[in-house]
């Protein structure tokens, strides 16, 4: 199983707990916002909104994040999502609504509360890297233990292990002055990770980068992914790094979220118009499985090459558009739950199918 694949596959009801939460969650910028959401008991109409002269920055947001998955959150600039991230770890207070961390109430923690869950329970990335430029790379990364009160052996020697991580050994006495973007990046993360959070928050930690460093890195967090299993709520504003990171992804308009699913589900089933024009483009072999591709079993099928039914098509079509014979696809136990012909995978790489009828 890849780092981003979901443990019962797009559709299926995940079964990891519920790591943070909010329902009908509001940011409401302006004079009086709290007062005026109070008097409509937590809900507003845009036109209400409006006329009081009060931004809707998030708007009836609801959205659960289990535990180990990657959770996207993308839209484009202006669309709140930074904003909801902000809100999901009070960086920025919310002013109705509902938030929840490992089944508590986020909203009734006092600051004290709020600065020991920060330090030791949240990890946080942002598009600028925010190094300190008079320490080196080892203080870089062990500034946050030394603002818990790890003695300083212990700080080093977790700063050290979080370098050796991120693949910067041999650069810790640097600073970063003297490393590229992407390694600064990776100072960044080291950082985060070095109290060992348990949600990890990444605010379009890549799109300062070049896109040969972005790719990069994308494939760092894929890889750290695998090793740690965070719970990580991640921004973006580009969906070909979405699909490419996603366990689910939630697109947000006008401070709204229109949809939540897997890359998968919002390529096949858009909701909106809106969602739509956000895959259009996207090169629906990344994104599509064999189980959308796939069509009822024949009688052969136990005799033909086996799949995963959660293989990516892009995995598998330079050998099925040669083949003879349809592939199997094959559930996690190994069992046959249908077949793909070549023309089918043909058909999708050419333009000529609207990919995930058959399924």
């Amino acid at each position: 199983m890849s780092a981003k694949t979901l443990k019962n596959g797009p559709g299926a009801e995940d079964s990891r707990p519920v790591k943070l939460s909010c329902r009908n969650l509001w940011k409401v910028f302006g004079p009086g916002a709290e007062a005026f959401m109070a008097a409509r008991g937590g809900d507003a109409a845009a036109a209400d909104l409006e006329q009081a002269h009060l931004v809707g920055a998030v708007r009836r947001a609801s959205i659960e994040v289990r535990q180990g998955e990657i959770f996207i959150v993308m839209g484009l600039s202006g669309s709140g999502k930074s904003t909801l991230v902000r809100c999901l770890s009070r960086l920025i207070e919310p002013t109705a609504g509902e938030l929840a961390f490992d089944g508590k109430d986020l909203l009734k923690a006092t600051e004290a509360e709020l600065i020991d869950i920060r330090r030791h329970k949240m990890g946080m990335v942002f598009q600028h890297f925010a190094l300190l430029p008079h320490l080196t790379v080892i203080e870089n990364v062990a500034f946050p233990l030394l603002i818990q009160g790890v003695a300083k052996a212990g700080r080093e020697t977790r700063a050290q292990a979080m370098i050796d991580l991120v693949g910067l050994k041999g650069r810790e006495r640097r600073f970063p002055s003297e490393l590229s973007g992407g390694q600064q990046q990776r100072v960044g993360i080291a950082r985060s990770l070095a109290v060992e959070p348990e949600i990890w928050f990444l605010d379009e930690p890549f799109s300062a980068l070049d896109p040969l460093i972005r790719r990069e890195m994308q494939a760092e967090l894929l890889r750290l992914q695998s090793v740690l299993r965070k719970t990580i709520v991640f921004i973006t504003h580009d969906f070909d790094e979405a699909i490419r990171l996603a366990d689910r992804i939630a697109i947000m308009k006008d401070g709204e979220i229109i949809q939540i699913g897997s890359p998968e589900e919002l390529v096949m089933n858009p909701a909106t118009g809106y969602v739509a024009e956000f895959t259009r483009d996207v090169n629906r072999a990344k994104v599509l499985s064999a189980r959308a591709l796939m069509a009822p079993q024949s009688p052969a099928a136990k005799t033909y090459r086996q799949i995963d039914a959660s293989a990516k098509v892009t995995s598998f079509a330079a050998d099925i558009v040669v083949s003879p014979k349809p592939f199997a696809v094959v559930d996690r136990n190994g069992g046959i739950i249908g077949e793909i012909a070549p023309q089918a995978v043909i058909d999708l790489l050419s333009g000529r199918s609207a990919a995930g009828e058959a399924a």
